[in-house]
């Protein structure tokens, strides 16, 4: 899409908006101000059969419910663009591509250390293997790198740059940072390697067994959606007549900045989201592809 008047670097002015969220940035404070919690468990049962497939003839590198997960939202996010929209300079903007964010740590150990990834989904090729071959590949080679002593990965580059200047002067620095990004004209440099300008920043808490509801959003570039992917484990989902079923669940947080739709658009985007979890096999499609063979348009709300 050609760029025009008003756009930015990394997304385009939304013209079509309704007044209420055209002026609530005016009126609403900073993104940290407007966090919307959405929580949900979902049944994970479908993702635990397909990953068995997945995974037959791949011993090495394996397809995780990790991979699952983020491919489902960049699918919920092709399908509702809403939920890929960032407010900068008190203005609404349609994001460029679906980006996702998150840590990995070299070891699994107190001092292991990590490093931040960033990836973007693409339309060319089978969703979810992109998604499974980034991962890998890039967490493979920083992994291997930072065995030998070497920092490969731009953003911790760059942290350690900004490490290295007096508190007060990085005070004023980042306030500077701030504006720069408000008017759009962070240098490219930085803005290549900045973590918070994903679409979505994930943290996969399952790999580490641990579950929480909530992580905060910051003020600082164009994050509008943080997510928290807790474990996988077996517990009761009930049927219509109070009798229940023990079956592989996960429970997820949202936290969402509210300015960039309203709830009713969450409800029918988280319906969605629960909807593909239940049939992943298109995931296997590309990101593009329909889903009405898999899911009725009328099921994405409940």
């Amino acid at each position: 899409m050609t760029k025009q008047r008003g756009d930015r670097k990394d997304g385009h002015l939304v013209h079509s908006d309704d007044p209420m969220h055209i002026f609530m940035p005016y009126i609403m404070g900073s993104r940290t101000d407007n966090e919307a919690l959405l929580n949900a468990t979902f049944d994970m049962t479908a993702v635990t059969e397909y990953l068995k497939k997945k995974n037959e003839q791949n011993q090495q590198f394996k397809y995780t419910i990790f991979h699952v997960v983020i491919a489902a939202l960049a699918k919920t996010i092709y399908l509702r663009p809403k939920m890929n929209i960032f407010i900068a300079g008190h203005r609404h903007y349609q994001r460029d591509e679906i980006s996702f964010c998150f840590t990995a740590r070299n070891k699994m150990v107190d001092n292991g250390g990590e490093f931040v990834m960033y990836l973007v989904a693409e339309d060319g090729n089978n969703l979810i293997e992109q998604i499974h071959d980034k991962i890998c590949s890039e967490v493979y080679k920083t992994r291997t790198e930072s065995e030998k002593g070497n920092q490969t990965n731009g953003t911790d580059k760059m942290m350690s740059i900004f490490n290295k200047i007096p508190r007060p002067i990085l005070r004023l620095v980042i306030r500077f940072l701030n504006w720069m990004v408000y008017h759009d004209i962070l240098p490219d440099a930085i803005r290549a390697v900045d973590p918070y300008r994903a679409t979505v920043f994930i943290s996969n808490l399952g790999s580490i067994k641990m579950e929480a509801s909530y992580h905060h959003l910051i003020n600082w570039s164009l994050n509008s959606i943080f997510v928290l992917a807790n474990r996988m484990h077996k517990m009761p989902f009930f049927n219509d007549d109070g009798t229940y079923e023990m079956k592989d669940g996960m429970s997820f947080g949202f936290t969402i900045d509210e300015r960039i739709a309203d709830g009713f658009y969450f409800a029918k985007s988280l319906a969605l989201f629960k909807n593909i979890l239940a049939h992943p096999e298109i995931l296997d499609d590309k990101l593009s592809d329909p889903i009405e063979d898999y899911i009725k348009k009328e099921d994405w709300y409940e």
